[in-house]
């Protein structure tokens, strides 16, 4: 598992830890016979991974919070939200609005551009031959991670299962007015959560990772809303033209681009 946004100065994903980052702890009470280890979590939870897999083509939009805890054990929320528009097996267009930044990716299936729309600046790597190899690269020659990457991943299932030591199925609930199938995983340093739709097109629609390995349980949460699949996006939906008056520079050089402010990162100061 992974997470799913531009990674924070200081934090890490779940293929690599997942450790970026509550709900009410239960202690002493009864749990549903749904809580069961009988396998009906990672059922569901391979449905969607397989539904997803396969969409050639697809479009949504997402609002993430992301928590840091201070020194002075002073949790802090930063918010965000933007646009995903895949085709695959290599072209995206990724948009991240915050407080503190505006940033766009974009793969054309040669570069990906990383686009700082609020300072007007860009740079270019070498494009990959899959999404999946994108988001790889992106991860370690950038440091840069793609909101919901895990869940857009061409095989998302044995990402997301991957160090994964209980699973459960909770039972349903309601996110945005849709029902969802609830589901809960532990890893060794990480809890978390995914909600799926219920019936024929079983999208993500809420993902919430919760970190045990820093005091205070921060958390990542994501919802994924306006799913649209099998549209053949615009012919330049994917291009990246520079606009006036931008400059390009070296991959370095973006280091004010994460969803957290320049100063904090989590658990502690820079």
């Amino acid at each position: 598992m992974k997470h799913v946004t531009f990674r924070p100065q200081g934090a890490t994903s779940t293929r690599t830890a997942l450790c970026l980052l509550a709900a009410m702890a239960i202690t002493g009470a009864y749990a549903p016979a749904a809580w069961a280890e009988d396998g009906e979590a990672q059922k569901i939870l391979k449905t969607m991974a397989d539904y997803v897999g396969r969409q050639e083509n697809l479009a949504l939009k997402y609002d993430a919070d992301i928590e840091v805890v201070t020194p002075a054990v002073e949790k802090i929320q930063f918010s965000a939200s933007g646009d995903v528009t895949l085709s695959r097996p290599n072209k995206f267009r990724i948009s991240r609005t915050g407080g503190y930044a505006d940033v766009e990716l974009i793969s054309d299936g040669s570069n990906v551009t990383i686009y700082d729309r609020g300072g007007n600046r860009f740079a270019q790597v070498t494009g990959s031959t899959s999404f999946d190899e994108a988001v790889d690269r992106l991860r370690t020659d950038a440091a840069l991670e793609l909101p919901g990457a895990d869940l857009l991943l061409s095989k998302p299932y044995e990402e997301l299962m991957a160090g994964v030591l209980e699973a459960k199925h909770i039972g349903r609930g309601v996110v945005e007015g849709v029902e969802c199938e609830h589901l809960a995983f532990r890893n060794l340093d990480t809890d978390w959560q995914i909600w799926v739709e219920i019936g024929d097109k079983p999208v993500p629609r809420k993902y919430v990772i919760t970190s045990k390995a820093v005091g205070a349980a921060p958390q990542y949460t994501l919802r994924l809303r306006d799913w649209k699949t099998g549209v053949s996006p615009a012919p330049d939906a994917f291009a990246f033209k520079p606009p006036d008056g931008s400059s390009g520079v070296t991959i370095a050089v973006l280091k004010d681009i994460d969803e957290i402010p320049e100063g904090i990162v989590p658990g502690g100061t820079k």
